[in-house]
Parts: structure tokens; sequence; C-alpha cells
């Protein structure tokens, strides 16, 4: 559901006439607003997405597996391990 915060930032987006149609039509079922309608849509398919990053099964083999590889040390990357000893390019660098 929406949030009862005080909205301060806009999101502007640009649509073909039938998408901002079908969006209207869909509003006016929902008996809310076309902006209500997107917010509350894109925060439901966003909270969608999310849970996906935070939540997933296993079974029991599946489990073990990536136990496993948690518990295993961590493998050397030589080429990783060079990298992150040298200087970033984000780093000041003496130009004279």
């Amino acid at each position: 559901m929406l949030s009862r915060s005080v909205r301060t930032t806009k999101l502007d987006l640009r649509l073909s006439p039938q998408a901002k149609q079908t969006l209207s039509a869909a509003a006016r079922a929902s008996h809310c607003s076309v902006s209500q309608f997107v917010l509350q849509s894109a925060l439901s398919r966003a909270e969608e997405v999310l849970i996906e990053r935070r939540h997933f099964e296993l079974n029991a083999e599946q489990w073990t597996t990536f136990m496993a590889a948690l518990d295993a040390p961590p493998r050397d990357l030589p080429r990783l391990r060079q990298s992150m000893q040298e200087a970033s390019v984000f780093e000041a660098t003496d130009a004279g």
C-alpha cells in the first residue's frame, strides 16, 4: 500500500497515447487517480523484484551445496588481487 509520508519528489515519464489510455482506464476501474494507480503498481512490482533478491528457497540437497560453498575457503583470484593493489582511476595522481 501507499505510504502516508510526505511526497516531495517528482517522477516524470514519457509514454505513448495508448499506454496512457490503458493506465487511465485501469485507474478508473480501481477508483483512483492515474498517479495513484501508477505509484501503487510500480511500488508493488518493486517489492516483488526486491523480495526475489532477498528470499530464495532451496531443497535439502541445494541447501547442503550452498552451505558448503559458503564454508569453503576463498579462491585465489590473481587478476582480482592485482587489480586491488593497483591505484584506482578515482584516486588522485601526482600530475606534476
